[in-house]
């Protein structure tokens, strides 16, 4: 399943990448002996987010600036083998919010990050969808050929990137391909997710407040994925093909907090949180993937069942408590 070697001594540009997902797949990368342009978001404080794990690695540079930027997009890629685009607007409660924001940034920035790859003439751009784009299983397990239906503003940006980078494929003959990740999880994930919200509130008592517990979610390790995106770079599947990454089980929010409070030893009372609630339409409510395409063309399957995974994410969180201090109370 690992062809990472393939990567070793190409020049790789990877957008997003001090994120949760971005920084491990960086760090394989760098550890495939690829040579990583890494693209940060600019801010004042300089910070590299995660990528401060790797800085001291000599294949890799890190570039600050913002994927809505076409000049910048045109420098960054310029000389690149192969680009991982990554960079997205991805908490699905701001969508509601700042909508504009996510067209902005996950429909412009890919579009920039697509015509910079065309005018480079990239070997291979490697785009990254969500499986929120299916919405609510009309049947599972869910292929790549589910319908699409956008069921809040950020699923609906995502839509529109994956049709660009299909659009650009076959107009072009621009090589990309669509990596489509379900519900991935793991250390270093932010507050904005449920599990790690789970396990920091266990972490500090027997109560814990959520939102609905109903949806059931197919979630997938991070080191997982992150062989995913290195399965479809190293594959010759091009022209807007697109590959679920998925485990095939899908577990319900409640179901999810028994089985961390087993690994924890702790009995876990849940109290409903009526804050955490999307509004009704715009839930998904069962997400579980079908990776058959994947396991057959890019030779990916996941290497970590969801009580592995979780296991490592529970001590990876306890061990950096200081990461997961309570959040503020934003108002969206």
């Amino acid at each position: 399943m690992n062809n990472s070697n393939l990567l070793a001594g190409r020049k790789v540009v990877v957008t997003g990448a001090a994120g949760f997902i971005g920084s491990h797949l960086t760090e394989k990368l760098l550890a495939a002996g690829a040579q990583v342009k890494a693209l940060v978001r600019y801010n004042s404080r300089s910070d590299i987010g995660w990528l401060s794990h790797a800085i001291d690695n000599k294949s890799l540079s890190i570039v600050s600036g913002d994927v809505r930027d076409p000049f910048l997009v045109k420098s960054l890629l310029e000389g690149a083998d192969m680009v991982f685009h990554l960079a997205a607007l991805i908490a699905i409660p701001y969508s509601y919010a700042a909508p504009q924001s996510y067209v902005e940034t996950n429909i412009n920035g890919t579009l920039n990050i697509l015509e910079a790859a065309r005018t480079h003439g990239l070997k291979k751009v490697i785009l990254t969808s969500t499986s929120e784009v299916y919405g609510t299983a009309l049947r599972v397990p869910i292929d790549e050929d589910h319908p699409l239906q956008a069921q809040s503003p950020y699923s609906a940006s995502k839509i529109a990137a994956d049709m660009m980078g299909k659009a650009y494929a076959s107009s072009f003959g621009l090589p990309v391909v669509i990596v489509r990740p379900f519900n991935t999880y793991g250390p270093r994930q932010s507050m904005r997710a449920v599990i790690p919200t789970i396990i920091r509130q266990a972490l500090e008592g027997e109560q814990i407040r959520l939102g609905d517990l109903r949806p059931v979610r197919d979630f997938n390790y991070v080191g997982d994925t992150a062989e995913g995106f290195i399965a479809a770079a190293n594959s010759n599947c091009q022209q807007g093909e697109i590959f679920n990454l998925a485990t095939g089980r899908g577990v319900s929010i409640a179901e999810t907090v028994e089985i961390i409070g087993q690994l924890m030893l702790k009995k876990i009372e849940i109290q409903h949180d009526d804050k955490r609630q999307r509004p009704a339409d715009s839930e998904v409510m069962r997400l579980i993937g079908n990776a058959d395409k994947a396991k057959n063309l890019l030779n990916w399957q996941p290497q970590h069942s969801l009580e592995q995974g979780l296991a490592e994410t529970i001590n990876w969180v306890e061990q950096n408590r200081h990461n997961y201090q309570q959040p503020q109370k934003y108002h969206y």
